[in-house]
């Protein structure tokens, strides 16, 4: 299964781009930058890595984005990212990235997007992974703030391609931000939310309804209520599930109970995806095998989900078909 699993082709819907620092380079580049870390070793910042809830991962998620302040920085951890990828036969990727981390701390668009856009045209030619990047609004802070950061985004458009809801969903609403994802998708912009990892489901119906949103980040909480799953799974809403990321939050404490498969078998669109991989243990080759071993999922699950990403991810209908001709051809050899 490990063999079949590897060379699987996939598609990557929910990674954030932040979320792939892992501890070696954030002390390269806290080196390289002369900044200062609450951390004596790489081992040290492992240890770090054992979470209650999202928002103690959060906590050190945003400590760790410090490191990151010139467009070299921002090239190399876009590039480590999908190296990684490469290898675990990722064949496209749609990335979260969080201006608002950076702009905050004084680092403007110009900088992350020119060091993110070299990458992604590097790994288009030298890998063969074709990228988009999904611009995330950071849901605890204002709906105001969302709005700034719209603005100050439209210059660069062009190279991205939805926006997204992400940081501590307790306690805020996709309400908050009707106004921001309206303006967004006026402007072209696809939609897409996390609801459902640690809110309720009245969070995934409300950012399909009043967000506009295409695919729902986690979206595990759906299972609560009945007329949401039949929701989901007719009108053909992708899940994008990171299991790794859900057992090492407490939101499944054992892998094995995790609803995946359940809702899978009820017909919803399940991809994997590894969420932030730096932190929580694996990229999403690791994700594909955990969820595999523990739920027992079959060679034909896999490539359903495998399947299920390549259709909701959004890609013109050229390389869509490219990517779905790719799996088929690799399930016809066996």
């Amino acid at each position: 299964m490990e063999a079949f699993v590897g060379g699987l082709p996939k598609v990557e819907l929910h990674l954030h781009i932040e979320g792939t620092l892992e501890p070696e380079m954030m002390f390269r580049l806290a080196e390289r930058n002369g900044v200062a870390l609450p951390f004596a070793s790489v081992d040290e910042v492992r240890r770090a890595y054992e979470f209650t809830d999202l928002q103690s991962f959060l906590d050190i998620y945003y400590q760790g984005a410090a490191v990151l302040r010139t467009e070299a920085d921002f090239y190399d951890l876009m590039w480590a990212y999908l190296e990684r990828a490469a290898a675990d036969n990722v064949r496209h990727a749609e990335m979260f990235f969080d201006p608002q981390t950076h702009t905050e701390r004084g680092i403007g668009f110009p900088v992350f997007m020119a060091g993110f856009a070299q990458a992604r045209a590097d790994a288009r030619e030298r890998l063969g992974i074709t990228t988009h990047l999904i611009m995330c609004f950071l849901r605890h802070l204002s709906g105001e703030a969302a709005l700034d950061t719209l603005e100050e985004a439209r210059p660069f458009f062009g190279e991205i391609i939805g926006v997204g809801l992400d940081s501590g969903e307790r306690g805020n609403p996709p309400q908050k931000f009707v106004e921001a994802f309206t303006r967004a998708r006026k402007a072209g912009l696809r939609a897409v939310a996390h609801a459902g990892e640690e809110g309720p489901p009245e969070y995934i119906r409300d950012s399909l309804d009043l967000l506009g949103a295409e695919r729902i980040d986690h979206g595990v909480a759906c299972e609560q209520e009945e007329a949401l799953v039949e929701r989901l799974a007719a009108e053909g809403i992708a899940l994008t599930v990171c299991p790794l990321s859900n057992m090492k939050l407490q939101v499944f404490p054992d892998l094995r109970d995790h609803n995946l498969r359940r809702l899978l078998q009820r017909g919803v669109r399940i991809t994997i995806n590894s969420d932030d991989p730096a932190y929580f243990g694996g990229y999403v080759g690791d994700n594909y095998l955990a969820a595999q071993r523990a739920l027992g999922l079959t060679r034909e699950e896999l490539a359903t989900i495998a399947r299920n990403g390549i259709e909701a991810a959004f890609l013109d209908d050229g390389r869509r078909a490219e990517l779905l001709a790719e799996l088929e051809g690799y399930l016809a050899r066996g």
